[in-house]
């Protein structure tokens, strides 16, 4: 069950940022440019990659689109 909710909880935050780019007609390496950070790098972090420097570049981008956390 635990690792449901995981896998659930990673396709929530994909669908929120791939919303919010979306919306913005932005794609990912124009977010990666606008944040700083490489689009391969971004990319990981879309897809809820929990390393220290996935969280770091989600709260950039939660803050560039908008998005509560």
């Amino acid at each position: 069950m635990t690792e449901e909710k995981l896998i659930n909880g990673a396709k929530a935050i994909t669908t929120k940022i791939k919303i919010g780019l979306f919306e913005r007609d932005m794609s990912q390496v124009e977010l990666a440019k606008l944040i700083g950070e490489g689009p391969t790098q971004v990319n990981r972090a879309i897809h809820a990659d929990m390393s220290p420097k996935s969280i770091d570049i989600r709260q950039k981008i939660y803050r560039v689109l908008n998005i509560e956390n």
